[in-house]
């Protein structure tokens, strides 16, 4: 447990750098915005492209990994959402981001830097499977339901769809993911100083975007409700790993082989991470700000203690 806490230890501890250098005012929270798009738009992509630039296409491609994680989160969509509806009577709107709040993990600021620490052969692959996952299915199936809500049921689904094409096309993220692809599936082996540049941009990815994340957390309320929210907490940092554990476990039954152990505890891992940073961000235009903005506070608090377990679960000892 002790070789655990070594591992997140350090991590907690660049998050609560970013929150206190904010908090004294080396740092305004706006210039995290700077950070986050640094990371977003350079460090991480140049990370995912490097990572599946350098592999085969059969080394990145792992079907159980993308199912796994897939059907898991969708599995948390769907008990979410009808959960919130059916016992909990709440609106279609504030069900949604309940729903995205237990299903879509914080894969690029938190996630990635864990892996690297714990697996890191396979971290950037898991990264971009994550990025497939998040930015393909999950972000625009639920900005479609809170499009639908909002507009009381009517066409907003083709609209927010075809507005989710157009962003994705132009993201970093999804533009790395393709490009890496495109140079495995071509097998071209790229000029060592291009490696080497593309390497000092990722290798800023980790500690800068959990210096971010720190300092977007200065400036979070706890003022309404935050009991209210410990359910959405426990769903996302112990039902979704546990329901993309489950769909790891029925792959093999219906013929699909199962992922290697490293893959395997990645998965989980990015399941366990807390809801994606800008949580608060995308539910503010819905009118589900404080709640979303509680929600996120909580859950990177109480992380450190369900990663811990889940890091000791997959790597004993």
């Amino acid at each position: 447990m002790l070789d655990i806490l070594a591992i997140t230890g350090p991590i907690y501890l660049v998050v609560l750098a970013g929150y206190l250098a904010t908090r004294m005012g080396l740092f305004a929270r706006t210039d995290m915005q700077v950070f986050g798009k640094f990371v977003l738009n350079l460090a991480l992509p140049a990370l995912i492209f490097n990572a599946l630039a350098q592999r085969r296409i059969g080394e990145i491609l792992h079907p159980a990994y993308l199912l796994s994680y897939l059907f898991g989160s969708l599995t948390m969509l769907v008990l979410a959402y009808l959960l919130a509806r059916r016992l909990g009577g709440l609106s279609r709107t504030r069900s949604t981001f309940l729903a995205m709040g237990v299903s879509c993990s914080n894969s690029s600021f938190i996630g990635f830097p864990i892996l690297l620490l714990m697996v890191a052969p396979v971290a950037g692959v898991a990264l971009g499977l994550n990025v497939i996952v998040e930015n393909l299915v999950m972000l625009p199936l639920l900005l479609a339901m809170a499009e639908s809500a909002r507009d009381g049921g009517g066409g907003a689904w083709h609209q927010v769809v075809r507005q989710s094409a157009q962003r994705l096309m132009r993201n970093p993220l999804v533009l790395a993911v393709m490009a890496g692809l495109i140079i495995s599936l071509a097998e071209v082996k790229l000029p060592q100083p291009v490696v080497r540049t593309v390497n000092l941009f990722a290798q800023a990815s980790g500690s800068v975007s959990l210096f971010a994340i720190g300092g977007t957390l200065f400036g979070l309320s706890l003022t309404s409700g935050w009991q209210r929210v410990i359910p959405l907490v426990l769903a996302k940092l112990i039902g979704h790993p546990l329901a993309v554990l489950l769909v790891a476990s029925l792959l093999p039954l219906i013929g699909v082989a199962a992922m290697e152990p490293q893959l395997h505890a990645a998965a989980l891992l990015m399941a366990a991470m807390p809801m994606l940073s800008i949580y608060p961000i995308l539910a503010q235009a819905y009118g589900e700000a404080d709640r979303s903005a509680a929600a996120l506070l909580i859950c990177m608090v109480t992380s450190f203690f369900t990663l811990s377990a889940w890091m000791w679960i997959v790597h004993p000892g």
